[in-house]
């Protein structure tokens, strides 16, 4: 059957239920947003002189639970304009709009009666053969689908999205045993492509897979750390960024989520697993009941593990909790000698074993808690999942975890790992001791360029699913490598298009990079048709080697600088009128260099989640690897007959001056970063490398001719000038800005402008490249700018290759 998504309901506008109806949104599909009638008139309404047949009181709470996430932050929404495309209503009067739904889903409160009486007026107007479903995070599909006609069972299942829907990639798909197969194939591949999910098939267990194995694992660290000693600062110092997890760590994490909702999920399943061999690890510890008991529950609550106070001085102060005495207190900094070892290791397969191994108390930890961890996801095969890779990616996805336990496992070593658990008193399944007598030795293998997974099940290693999808081009074979400098590499992708691909600090661009850029136009011209620029890590490009820059400039080696800005420029330059067409595939941060790379392709396929910018400003420079000349040209080819140029002019030039940055791939258009009509938007980003690869294959195919280097830029010189120059001396007057920040201003202009030219001219792009890179030499001058910048060396703001 072929299903097409126009339009999607959900039921329960709560926290879940308003962003996954914004997420419905940030793909076009119409949404409609439905929720309660409210039983009283509040203040504001009774002073309004409302009454409750109101429209504006029917929809109260699902209006204010709309308004009150598209106005969170991060954004549930791509682009605000975005949430006209959800409809609002409420349960007693709108049911009438579920009849041309395509799919509905049920987010309301984690009851089964209420949902089963949803789910009773869900069916009197749905139409047949629509998708049903429900957001649930733990109680049984099969249960929940009592009593509902055949239709409706064939076509229900869970979709468990993880809070934010936009952000957490999470999308647990749980059948029963009426769901049709088409149904759940169907939501697997529309998760994917269309929700940009990382959608994990989950068997219909307690708390399913992600939450299952999260909630395990904080669970046996609270039971962990009275035995060792340690403090909260301690365990966020270890269970953060030095294992791959996220900054939040596990304390912070908790107090985030709610510990109200952590202690929810460890009670079902102690109360619903009485056969797990770890259920006493799901009691809840005297401490934490404590916590829920004096309702620090967190951030909702406004203190939990962390508490934020004003101290004497008026400041905002961070206290953290003592465990042995329930009371607040100053942070202490945390210290181990095992991290301090690690620092200097960026590879975290690498890291693993080296923590694991530690001497020191972080060691002992680490062998703990991983040996617990092994043994109990080992357990859980075929219980909530028969795949290891289902187990992984639910980790990475939506607890944020860069190695899911099983790839943990594989870098530590599979006998190691399994020894360490039953040394501490652990049960590992059986299904291990036949692999290892097997001679299989790791979860995950390279078969001739396939990655495999080994099945505990059929007992033999499987393709990846997706694995026909080039995800990445680290997980190409070895013979795909055509050229690489040790920063940068430049691979084949198949059909004759190459990628260039560069893994830096912070994926930066110095040297190296700009070589191994150069090289990949040099072999794509020579012997293939096209090139993509994607980056693997959490970051396209954090931006230019800024503390090379700074070097040069603070040694006044103002000739090496100049070479320097000029190799930049021109590599842009090779990207726009090279004769083979380069696409440029851009997600998170992609600032400064890196935004300025991505201006000059001939098409860009940027991931949704877009951090772009040119934030050179913030430096004390302007852009000077292109970006400023861009701006102008793109500033001139936006102007139109009856237009205000200089209002054209002043949007862009406050877009480079106060160093905007995209939220999404969709503002990055509204900034002028991106271009309509030219670039484009995927939501996935396992498919985006993919996506990328097609976009050049059709500008080959399409004929792609190299292009000519512009000479009809129109700039407006002193007519710009002018309106620039009042505008910095009102806010250097009225103290907004200082003297330093008023000379950038003033240069940005001058170079946008085309420089003090007496009437609007058409120019060349090499006329404004000249004025840019004059400007950005003339600012690394300044005291101002090597103070900036020595200040943001000096905090590890700037990061070196």
């Amino acid at each position: 059957m072929n299903r097409i998504i126009k339009k999607a309901a959900v039921i329960g506008s709560g926290v879940m239920g308003s962003r996954i109806a914004c997420h419905f949104a940030n793909i076009g599909v119409k949404a409609i947003l439905l929720d309660i009638v409210p039983s009283a008139l509040n203040d504001k309404e009774t002073q309004q002189g409302l009454n409750l047949s109101d429209k504006k009181v029917r929809n109260r709470i699902v209006h204010d639970a709309l308004q009150t996430a598209i106005s969170s932050n991060p954004s549930p929404i791509y682009r605000k304009a975005f949430a006209d495309r959800i409809r609002i209503g409420n349960l007693e009067d709108d049911l009438e709009l579920l009849k041309d739904c395509d799919w509905i889903i049920e987010a309301v409160t984690e009851r089964i009666d209420i949902k089963q009486q949803v789910y009773e007026k869900i069916e009197a107007h749905r139409k047949p053969g629509s998708l049903i479903t429900t957001n649930t995070s733990g109680i049984p599909i099969t249960a929940l689908a009592e009593g509902r006609s055949d239709d409706f069972k064939k076509h229900f299942c869970g979709t468990h999205f993880f809070n934010p829907p936009r952000y957490l990639q999470l999308l647990e798909i749980i059948p029963s045993p009426n769901t049709s197969p088409e149904v759940i194939q169907f939501f697997s591949s529309y998760g994917e492509k269309y929700l940009g999910k990382v959608v994990v098939p989950c068997n219909d267990t307690p708390a399913f897979i992600a939450n299952r194995i999260g909630v395990y694992s904080i669970q046996a660290l609270f039971h962990l750390i009275s035995e060792l000693g340690l403090s909260v600062e301690d365990v966020d110092k270890l269970t953060g960024p030095v294992l791959g997890r996220p900054k939040s760590a596990t304390f912070r994490t908790c107090d985030v989520v709610g510990l109200d909702t952590l202690v929810h999920v460890a009670r079902g399943v102690h109360e619903h697993c009485p056969n797990d061999e770890a259920r006493n690890v799901f009691a809840i510890p005297s401490f934490i009941q404590h916590m829920v008991d004096q309702k620090w529950l967190g951030d909702k609550t406004k203190q939990g593990f962390y508490k934020k106070i004003k101290n004497e001085k008026g400041e905002s102060v961070i206290l953290s909790l003592n465990l042995q005495t329930l009371e607040y207190g100053e942070q202490k900094k945390s210290k181990f000698t095992t991290l301090e070892a690690t620092k200097a290791i960026d590879s975290l397969t690498q890291r693993m074993p080296m923590l694991y191994n530690g001497s020191d108390k972080a060691g002992e930890f680490y062998k703990k808690a991983f040996s617990g961890l092994f043994a109990y996801v080992s357990n859980r095969i075929p219980e909530i999942s028969s795949s290891i890779h289902s187990i992984d990616a639910a980790m990475r996805a939506g607890f944020g975890w860069q190695l899911g336990p099983f790839e943990v496992w594989d870098s530590i070593g599979l006998a190691k790992g399994v020894d360490d658990a039953r040394k501490h008193g652990h049960t590992v399944a059986t299904w291990m001791d036949e692999m290892l007598a097997n001679g299989f030795t790791s979860f995950y293998r390279m078969n001739e360029g396939i990655e495999e997974c080994y099945n505990p099940i059929s007992k033999k290693y499987e393709p990846l699913p997706g694995s026909n999808h080039i995800s990445a081009p680290s997980k190409l074979p070895a013979s795909s490598q055509l050229w690489t400098n040790g920063a940068c590499s430049v691979r084949h992708l198949g059909d004759g298009i190459l990628c260039c691909s560069w893994n830096t600090k912070m994926n930066t661009i110095g040297g190296e990079v700009l070589e191994g850029l150069n090289k990949a136009i040099d072999i794509a011209e020579r012997d293939y048709r096209g090139l993509v620029i994607y980056n693997e890590g959490e970051n396209f490009s954090a931006g230019a080697n800024v503390g090379m820059i700074f070097m040069f400039a603070a040694e006044q080696e103002y000739e090496e600088l100049d070479i320097a800005v000029r190799y930049f420029q021109k590599t842009m330059m090779r990207m726009r009128y090279s004769s083979i067409p380069v696409v440029g595939a851009p997600h998170n941060l992609t600032l400064g260099g890196g935004c300025e790379l991505n201006l000059h392709v001939d098409k860009v396929v940027a991931h949704a989640e877009l951090y772009m910018g040119l934030v050179e400003f913030g430096v004390g420079v302007i852009p000077g690897g292109g970006g400023t000349k861009e701006f102008a040209l793109r500033t001139s080819d936006s102007f139109r007959e009856g237009d205000i140029r200089i209002n054209t002019f002043r949007d862009r030039f406050l877009t480079v001056g106060q160093a905007k940055v995209s939220t999404s791939a969709y503002e990055a258009f509204d900034h002028g970063y991106l271009r309509p009509g030219i670039d484009e938007v995927v939501v996935s980003r396992r498919l985006q490398l993919s996506c990328a690869k097609e976009a050049c294959l059709q500008l080959a195919d399409a004929g792609y001719t190299q292009p000519l280097p512009r000479k009809d830029i129109t700039v407006l010189g002193s007519q710009a000038l002018g309106i620039v120059y009042a505008g910095t001396n009102s806010m250097y007057s009225g103290h907004y800005i200082s003297e330093h920040d008023k000379h950038i201003s003033e240069k940005l202009g001058y170079v946008l402008a085309g420089g003090d030219l007496s009437s609007p001219t058409q120019v060349s792009e090499q006329y404004l490249l000249d004025l840019e890179r004059k400007a950005f030499l003339e600012l690394c001058a300044q005291r101002k700018t090597l103070e900036r910048m020595q200040s943001l060396v000096t905090k590890g703001k700037i990061l070196r290759n």
